[in-house]
Formats: structure tokens, sequence, C-alpha cells
């Protein structure tokens, strides 16, 4: 349904969200944990809820989102779900051989309250779980938080049941990437590898999630962080977390857990936030920026230059994840151009603040909203017109009823493909944005020239 009817009039509403920005929290918890190697997300809940979170998934990447679930019926609903888990853990490890199965609850589970630990301790007093196998777990029932919570949640599991020190600390160092897509993750690689820094990364999507077309199916694709390098990580000089909501908690409870020290950054989107990231592996690993990297923030540089007349002052509206959205609008506001209305469905006071604080000397009055969602956005854009839109695909219903140009960029993106193959991390990521922003601004403005001022040349 498109959104003409929506009125112009903003009512403060706090019980009742239309058109939320968000997804629930085992999306973010499967996406998770499907970067780990051979792993099985399993759904502890009904086959409606694991139904729709692979569904999701698979619509973004384009990729089948394996999983299992627990198949809650009225009997588990009633007396628990761990009859439930047991024999789906026992089935899974007969059928499907993976090495681990990452348990995530939904809300049925949450409400009924069982207790996942003690039910997995079981399984292996049981022998359901073989030798050399696991079974990890997070809490993320759907009606608090996030996907991006979710996926935190899941991460802080790998760290909770893998991670160990052996008493050194090696010449590496451990990436946690955030919620990005997959090639974003191998961009985050490639930049590491350019400048000689050893890493582990986990979770790691990249080749599982974007995979090659071979003519094979493989349940479990060769990408993946591995079980080894999980329990590594405990040894690592340090770790950078990529998205303070996403990847915080896992390098923290790393840092508890095996004394590893962490430094949380904003996720590397576009020139800001780049520079940091590279800045801070830099100074951890005790290395040289090589000129490949040099050159490539040069190039950035180059179109930034080449380009602002058509960046400044252009007016933007922006819905998405609070680590996607602080990065991004920082780059937007580096470019010189104005994001006025900024709305992410996951809850948290601090991302307001930090919007708020990156957008201070932007000339126009800024909205910003955590919690909030695309309904309050439309009426925020009614009241005070935008150049350009960017988000997931749901924005398509308000570009189209207010006439206005769309990026897609965010989670998730049904209507389009190249998100899981094109990073927007990164000096090249932040090419890529550039180019996306420009098409976008530019076809608009072809499309309303007059004849005369109808030019061949930019």
């Amino acid at each position: 349904m498109l959104l003409r009817h929506t009125p112009d009039k903003i009512t403060e509403r706090s019980a009742l969200t239309i058109n939320p920005a968000k997804t629930c929290q085992p999306i973010g918890a499967m996406y998770a944990a499907l970067g780990i190697h051979s792993c099985l997300p399993h759904s502890h809940g009904s086959q409606g809820c694991y139904a729709y979170h692979r569904s999701t998934l698979s619509r973004h990447y384009k990729e089948p989102a394996i999983a299992a679930t627990s198949a809650f019926t009225e009997g588990a609903s009633v007396f628990g779900g761990q009859a439930n888990l047991l024999q789906a853990i026992n089935n899974i490890f007969t059928v499907y051989e993976p090495d681990v199965i990452a348990v995530h609850t939904t809300c049925l589970s949450e409400t009924i309250g069982d207790d996942i630990p003690q039910i997995i301790a079981k399984a292996r007093d049981e022998g359901k779980i073989p030798p050399g196998k696991y079974v990890i777990h997070a809490n993320t029932p759907s009606y608090v938080g996030s996907h991006i919570t979710g996926f935190a949640n899941m991460v802080k599991g790998m760290v909770d049941y893998f991670a160990q020190a052996n008493g050194h600390r090696e010449n590496r160092i451990n990436i946690i990437p955030g919620y990005v897509e997959p090639c974003d993750m191998e961009e985050i690689k490639r930049l590491a590898g350019e400048l000689g820094v050893d890493i582990i990364m986990f979770p790691d999507t990249s080749k599982v999630m974007n995979g090659p077309q071979t003519g094979k199916y493989h349940m479990f694709p060769a990408g993946g962080v591995t079980i080894p390098e999980l329990i590594e990580a405990g040894s690592s000089m340090g770790t950078v977390a990529l998205g303070p909501l996403a990847s915080g908690l896992a390098a923290r409870a790393l840092d508890t857990k095996c004394k590893v020290p962490c430094e949380i950054l904003n996720l590397p989107i576009g020139l800001t936030a780049t520079d940091t990231f590279i800045d801070t592996l830099r100074r951890i690993a005790g290395v040289t920026v090589p000129d490949s990297i040099n050159i490539e923030r040069g190039q950035l540089l180059d179109v930034i230059t080449d380009m602002q007349q058509y960046f400044f002052g252009r007016k933007v509206a922006l819905a998405g994840d609070p680590d996607q959205l602080i990065s991004l609008t920082q780059f937007l506001v580096d470019i010189d151009m104005w994001p006025i209305h900024i709305v992410t469905g996951t809850p948290g006071k601090k991302f307001e603040a930090k919007i708020k604080e990156i957008t201070k000397d932007v000339p126009h009055p800024v909205n910003v909203k955590a919690a909030g969602d695309l309904f309050l956005l439309h009426q925020w854009i009614r009241n005070a017109p935008v150049d350009l839109l960017m988000g997931n695909t749901y924005m398509k219903y308000i570009a189209r009823d207010e006439d206005i140009p769309l990026v897609r960029f965010g989670f998730p993106i049904l209507d389009r493909v190249g998100h899981s193959y094109f990073p927007t991390v990164g000096y090249r990521g932040g090419l890529r944005l550039l180019e996306k922003i420009l098409d976008a601004l530019l076809d608009r403005q072809d499309r309303d020239a007059p004849e005369e001022g109808f030019e061949l040349v930019m």
C-alpha cells in the first residue's frame, strides 16, 4: 500500500509503530551464525518464525540461508521446548553433520523461559553432541532490540563459548566487522592484507552469502571463520570492533574473558571513518600505510573535489541501522550534503546524541529519532522536503509518493542486486557510494531539465 495518505501533522506515539525501520533479533543472530564455517543456525521456536528469518535473508542476499528449527507446536508452548531442542540437536548432528549448531531463541521460547545452557548441557550428558562438535546459543527475543542487537548477542556467544587465552599474545588482530554485507567483510580483509596485518575476522559471511555458482550445492560453503580461529581469538594482541552496537558487546566480552584489549570504532564507511580504521590498524600492528592505500584515498578525494558542486547543500533523509547511519551521516557532512531527517528503528539514546554532534554545523534543523519508524520519517519529509533518500527497499514507497530519488543502502534490499558483491566500506566503497549518489541526483537533474538546459557534459 502506498503512503500518500500519511498526515502532515505529527502526533506523539508511545505504543504504536507504523512501518518499522528494523526487523527482529533472530534475523541478525542467524546472519552472524552463518559467518561460522560449517555452522547450522537453529531457531528455537515455531516454524513460522524460522521461515520468516530464512526468507528475509535469502531475499536480501539471493542465496539460500540454511537453518533448522525446534518446530514448536501447542505442546511445546505449554510444557516448554526442551524435548524439541534435544531431539533437534540429535537429528541435526546425525543427518547434516555440522561442526557447530548456533541456537537463537525467539519470542515464544523466551516467554516460556527455556534455559538453553541447561538444555545444551543435558544434550551433551546424553551423548547427543558428538565429540569435537559444539552447540552455542544467544538469547534473542524479538520483542526487544532489533536485528542489530541479535547479531551482537550471537557474536558475543562466539566469544563466550570459544575464545581461549593461551598465555601468549600473538602478533595478530581480531576484527569484528559489524552488521555489513559479505563483500564489505572481504574489503575489510583486503585492506588489512594491504597493510600486512594478520587478522582473525569473526563472523565472516564472505563466500557464504555471496558465494560463486559452481553447479554444485554445498550446505556448508568454504567461507566463514573456523572454530580453531575463534578459539585463537582469545590470544590475539588486540581487537578492532567496527560498529559500537553490533560489535562492541563481543569486543568487551573478549577483553573481560581473555584480556584482549579492544578499540571500538565506527564502521569504515566514507572518508573520516575509513581514515580512523586504517590508522588504528597501523598503530596497533606497528606497520606503515602502503602507497596502494594512499592512492585509493586520493582517488576518493579526487571525486569528492570534482563533484562538490553537485553535493553541496543537497538535503538528505536517511533510515537504517545505527552503526551504518552514524558513519554515513559523517560521510555526507564531509562532502557538504545536509542530512536533516535520520531515523533508526533500533533503540538507543546514544545514537541521537552522536548524530546531533555530527550534524551540529549543518545549516538546517536536523530531526533524529532512535526507535523511530518510516511513518515518522515520511511526516518529517512532508514538512521539510529533501533532495535524496537513502535507506532500504521499504523507502521506495516514500520515494514514489514524494517523487524523491532513492539510493538503496542497508538491510534489507529486496528488489535490487549488487549490494552483496560491491562493498560500501573503505575508500573503494566510498567511491561506489559517491557514484550511486551522483547517479541519483544527476538522473533527476536530467529528467527535470528543460530542453535548453539538457547538457551533454556535466
